[in-house]
């Protein structure tokens, strides 16, 4: 691991574990999460002349690719939001979107990005568009986040992940951390920008509003 990537890793809002406490969970899997290796692609390669070494060597080559492209209408979905109500994505048609998936309520990146998306909110109705947050936390949970940090904007609740698989967001750290994936859909519910960064959320807010702006 070179040092860059160490770096990175250390700015984590959790301490990974280490090989002699592996019973530890990172805080955001204080609440049940079925990790997957969404779009997560395994291939491994191992050398003809391993085979007749007694130290076989491998080497392991992973592609992490979404489902849903610029260009394409992502797959529809039906959610309940904060107050139990059942939203679709047909309801924000005619108007821009910005869906945004995070990986749990008050997590620290997770309550940065929520924030941040408040903060200019203002400015994406400016745009015309609409802000959607997606998790698998359920309705109450959003109900108490939205409530503590005044979120204006709808948060969904995907139990289970069965819309974050549909739509193929990647997940971080060999699938270890949800991913954290930003999508503006235009007025006709195409995706024009696909945004992903796990460790700057902050960033999503710029990269999605400069995006609008130009729509």
């Amino acid at each position: 691991m070179s040092s860059a990537q160490i770096t990175s890793l250390s700015s984590l809002p959790f301490r990974l574990p280490s090989s002699s406490s592996s019973s530890h969970k990172p805080p955001f899997l204080h609440k049940p999460f079925r990790s997957h290796f969404h779009g997560l692609q395994l291939s491994h390669h191992i050398s003809p002349s391993a085979s007749s070494s007694s130290s076989s060597s491998s080497s392991f080559k992973f592609t992490i690719s979404s489902k849903v492209k610029k260009g394409q209408a992502p797959p529809a979905f039906t959610l309940k939001d904060q107050d139990g109500k059942n939203v679709s994505l047909s309801k924000f048609k005619g108007k821009p979107v910005v869906v945004y998936f995070y990986p749990a309520d008050e997590t620290p990146g997770c309550t940065k990005q929520a924030c941040a998306f408040r903060d200019s909110y203002e400015k994406f109705k400016k745009a015309g568009a609409e802000v959607v947050g997606i998790s698998g936390d359920d309705s109450s949970s959003h109900k108490a986040f939205a409530k503590k940090y005044r979120l204006p904007f709808t948060l969904l609740s995907d139990e289970g992940n069965k819309v974050r698989k549909e739509w193929g967001v990647p997940a971080d750290l060999f699938g270890a951390l949800p991913g954290r994936e930003t999508y503006v859909l235009d007025k006709n519910g195409v995706v024009q920008l696909i945004y992903n960064n796990q460790f700057q959320p902050e960033k999503h807010i710029g990269e999605t509003l400069k995006l609008l702006q130009s729509l």
